[in-house]
């Protein structure tokens, strides 16, 4: 057996139980070579498990594994609702999470099931194991941290299950809604493209022998000369700009201003739909973190990070903080900004009936529905408006094409008269 590097074998061994992947070359009594990954917590657990299966380990090597992607509100709902059903009928944890590594499922996310089954095996908790391997939105892991202190872990699942479900279903209809109007802007493009590249050259012949064109006319006509023998740096201006856009989106401060805009905007009613739908993924969110039993400041800390907007996210550490010093949830809300008043007027009778999860859950529903028909009426706005501001475009350029030929046949026909 070859000696494994010093380096390499310290970055192996983990005596937090945690499990890494190695990459190996083993052989057996026969001397028939074997290539294959394994995951182990270090380099001396991984000769033991091939010693195991009757092999003897020539030499291994770490495997860096990149860390994937957040796992999308499908995902996370199709493996919390199977976790669910079966904790639910009986089955202990380390043989669910076997299930799920052996079900016909996309090698990544096979990848983090093994992992999560591995580092459970180990003695690791599954929250802590799952927050390992960084796919897992805070707020399942803390209501999985939760319900292992409570022992309700099926039950948590099953809220979990339902809650991404209900965030899947709603972020497919927002896409499926936008699909017209993102069909329309791409159709208007095209037109001003096809416009600009092919309709408005064919006119130059005939304007290059007028003695004077209309200043819009001129302009119009710049325009589609540089679009025609310039495109490449209309193209590079076009990416340069969307680079812009996207590294400025990443300014935390400019962020914040955004998403205050997106709150405190009449524009289109985009602020009150914006504002409802981070109220009831509030309301859900607090919901099923208090269902749970995890404790309200605790709760109202994990939430923040789910409303979808800084501009809100930043006031609930102010909220946290007068809950903590003893006023009421209802009272605390009643200051942050953005977030719609019948929420705090539920979150009151909630407090004094002493059913404040029924009332968050009731609450949520209302607003939801409120902000999809909100959402219908935007986009029954929307659509005839892009539709006509499109006609309008046209219709300005034609008429700037039209003009001056119109023009010069009545100044031909006034010479004839």
């Amino acid at each position: 057996m070859s000696i494994f590097g010093l380096n390499e074998y310290k970055r192996g061994r983990d005596d937090s139980g945690s499990h890494v992947r190695y990459q190996y070359t083993a052989k057996n009594l026969e001397g028939k070579i074997f290539r294959g990954t394994a995951m182990a917590s270090n380099y001396d657990a991984l000769y033991r498990q091939l010693r195991g299966q009757g092999l003897y380990l020539q030499n291994a090597t770490l495997v860096e594994e990149k860390r994937g992607k957040k796992f999308t509100d499908k995902e996370l709902s199709v493996f919390c609702q199977e976790l669910s059903n079966l904790l639910g009928a009986g089955v202990n944890l380390v043989r669910a999470l076997t299930i799920l590594t052996q079900e016909d499922l996309p090698q990544r996310q096979i990848m983090v099931y093994e992992n999560i089954l591995n580092e459970v095996r180990a003695g690791t908790s599954l929250s802590a194991a799952m927050e390992r391997q960084e796919v897992f939105p805070d707020l399942m892991l803390g209501m999985i941290r939760s319900a292992e202190g409570n022992g309700n872990l099926d039950g948590v699942a099953a809220q979990l299950a339902s809650h991404y479900t209900r965030e899947h279903r709603i972020k497919q209809q927002i896409r499926s809604a936008m699909t017209y109007p993102c069909i329309l802007a791409v159709l208007a493009l095209l037109a001003l493209t096809a416009i600009f590249t092919f309709i408005l050259p064919e006119f130059e012949d005939l304007f290059d022998g007028m003695e004077t064109l209309p200043a819009f006319t001129v302009v119009l006509m710049a325009v589609s000369d540089f679009l025609v023998s310039r495109w490449y740096v209309a193209l590079g201006g076009i990416v340069l700009v969307a680079v812009l856009v996207r590294i400025l989106l990443c300014v935390p401060a400019l962020c914040l201003r955004v998403d205050k805009w997106k709150i405190k905007t009449r524009f289109l009613g985009i602020g009150k739909l914006t504002s409802a739908m981070c109220t009831a993924r509030f309301a859900r969110t607090i919901c099923s973190l208090y269902s749970c039993g995890m404790p309200l400041v605790a709760a109202l800390q994990t939430a923040r990070g789910t409303v979808g907007n800084r501009y809100l996210a930043n006031q609930f550490d102010g909220v946290a903080a007068k809950v903590c010093g003893g006023e009421t949830l209802s009272g605390s809300l009643m200051g942050v900004d953005g977030l719609q008043r019948k929420l705090c007027g539920a979150v009151q009778v909630g407090e004094e009936t002493g059913r404040l999860d029924n009332m968050l859950s009731f609450i949520a529903d209302v607003i939801e529905y409120d902000s999809g028909e909100a959402s219908k009426r935007l986009l029954t706005f929307l659509e005839p408006m892009m539709i006509l501001v499109m006609s309008l475009v046209v219709g300005v350029i034609m008429i700037g094409v039209m003009y001056p030929i119109i023009s010069s046949y009545g100044a031909i026909g006034g010479i004839g008269y």
